[in-house]
């Protein structure tokens, strides 16, 4: 019974939280791990 609480705090959504979609999450990681290559090339 202790894991109802998580299932129902999972389950539930808030409409005033941020909702980032996972891809935009991928994309940005990687142009992070490009541009700080690219520096470390350059400096």
């Amino acid at each position: 019974m202790s894991s109802a609480g998580l299932v129902r705090y999972y389950e539930s959504e808030d409409k005033n939280a941020i909702h980032i979609p996972p891809r935009s999450i991928i994309v940005a990681c990687i142009l992070s791990a490009v541009i700080l290559i690219a520096l470390n090339h350059i400096f």
